[in-house]
C-alpha cells in the first residue's frame, strides 16, 4: 500500500493523518490560528513517529469551509509537497472529516453570525457514501430544526483518518477552497 498523507487546517485544529502498509496514525491539535507556524514540523513529526521517510504517494487536503488563512496555508503546503513528491493532491470537504461511523448523519461548523456550514451524509465505516444535503451555509437554528433526531456532529476536530479515507474513496483533483 502506498503512503497517503491527509491534512486539514480549515478549523482551529491542525489535523494530520498517515496511512501505509504497516498501519495508520493521526493527530489533531488545537492550534487556533497558528497553522502556518506548526504545520511543517507536525507533519515531519508524524512521519518520524510512523518510522517512514518524509514522502507520500498521495496527499488529501481538507478544502474547507474554514478560515481564509487556515485553508490557504494547508492548501499551499499540500500543493508544494505534491509538486516536490510528484504526488496527486486530492480534495474533499473538511466537513467529511466530522463523519463518524455508519448511517445518516449531519455535520456542521460554525460560520459566525448565527450560521453554520453544514451537510447531511450517508456514511459507511466513517466514509461518506452519499451526500444527502450538500455543503451549504445555513441559519444554525433552521438547520438544527430539520434534523429530526439525526446524529449531529458539530464544531469538533476533523478526523484525519476520515479525511484520508474520503480522499482515497472519492477525492477530486480539480478542487476549490471554501472560506468562512
Amino acid at each position: 500500500m502506498p503512503v497517503t498523507l491527509a491534512l486539514d487546517t480549515a478549523t482551529p485544529f491542525l489535523t494530520l493523518a498517515l496511512a501505509w502498509e504497516g498501519g495508520t496514525l493521526e493527530i489533531s491539535r488545537e492550534v487556533g490560528r497558528a497553522h502556518a507556524e506548526r504545520l511543517a514540523d507536525a507533519t515531519r513529526e508524524l512521519f518520524g513517529e510512523a518510522g517512514l521517510p518524509f514522502r507520500a504517494d498521495t496527499l488529501v487536503i481538507g478544502t474547507g469551509p474554514g478560515s481564509y488563512t487556515g485553508v490557504r496555508v494547508g492548501a499551499s503546503y499540500a500543493l508544494g509537497l505534491g509538486r516536490v513528491w510528484s504526488a496527486p493532491v486530492l480534495g474533499v470537504s473538511t466537513l467529511e472529516g466530522l463523519v463518524q461511523g455508519s448511517g445518516r448523519q449531519a455535520v456542521s461548523q460554525d460560520a459566525r453570525k448565527g450560521n453554520v456550514y453544514s451537510a447531511v451524509y450517508d456514511a459507511q465505516g466513517g466514509v461518506v457514501q452519499q451526500t444527502v444535503e450538500p455543503v451549504a451555509k445555513r441559519e444554525a437554528t433552521e438547520f438544527t430544526a430539520t434534523l429530526n433526531g439525526l446524529p449531529h456532529h458539530q464544531d469538533t476536530a476533523p478526523s484525519g483518518l476520515s479525511l484520508l479515507r474520503a480522499g482515497l474513496a472519492h477525492g477530486v483533483r480539480e478542487w476549490q477552497l471554501a472560506y468562512l
